[in-house]
């Protein structure tokens, strides 16, 4: 049985005009009006459960053999797996659903950095905590929600020099990562 929803979104009523989401792996999103959302690691968390389910996997005997209910038990195991799996993700989504739904409801325009996510998970150190946010699922679920309420999604070019430029009067300096705030031509 299967059944067709028409959803019309319509535009909300805006409380901020213009915000700026930068999206990490400590926080989630850090935006330009000083608001952080933290990043719930749903993967982190689930880890030892996830190794110990997969080591029972591992354990079962694959195939028909004389005895049934082994073939039983290894399907009953690989369910469990799944279940764990299952909340890893639907944790992560409703986060990001959140996130994004509160994004292109309260601001008309919105703008986030276009980030390399599949050459950051080349980091073999960092690409389970980066895979563990989500980064491309944020923007395609943002995306498609400022065409639903009305919003404008700006993507800043990734080699675009943002902390190097002043906001009050834009002279470009070069500026050391450690230090993240500009200030008219003096370094803090």
């Amino acid at each position: 049985m299967s059944f067709k929803y028409d959803f019309e979104a319509y535009p909300t009523e805006k409380v901020g005009e213009t915000i700026g989401v930068d999206i990490g792996i400590n926080t989630l999103a850090t935006c330009s009006d000083g608001s952080k959302f933290a990043n719930v690691k749903a993967y982190r968390q689930a880890k030892k459960q996830l190794v110990r389910h997969q080591r029972a996997v591992s354990k079962k005997v694959i195939g028909f053999l004389r005895n049934a209910t082994q073939t039983k038990n290894r399907r009953k195991a690989v369910k469990k797996l799944a279940k764990v799996h299952k909340k890893v993700a639907d944790i992560r989504a409703d986060a990001l659903h959140k996130l994004t739904s509160w994004l292109a409801k309260n601001h008309s325009t919105i703008v986030i950095e276009d980030l390399n996510v599949s050459g950051m998970l080349k980091n073999h150190k960092l690409a389970s905590a980066i895979a563990d946010c989500g980064f491309y699922e944020f923007k395609r679920q943002l995306t498609y929600k400022c065409e639903w309420y009305g919003s404008k999604l700006v993507i800043a070019d990734r080699f675009y020099p943002s902390s190097q430029i002043c906001s009050n009067c834009g002279h470009q300096q070069k500026m050391p990562l450690h230090l993240r705030t500009y200030v008219s031509g003096a370094l803090r």
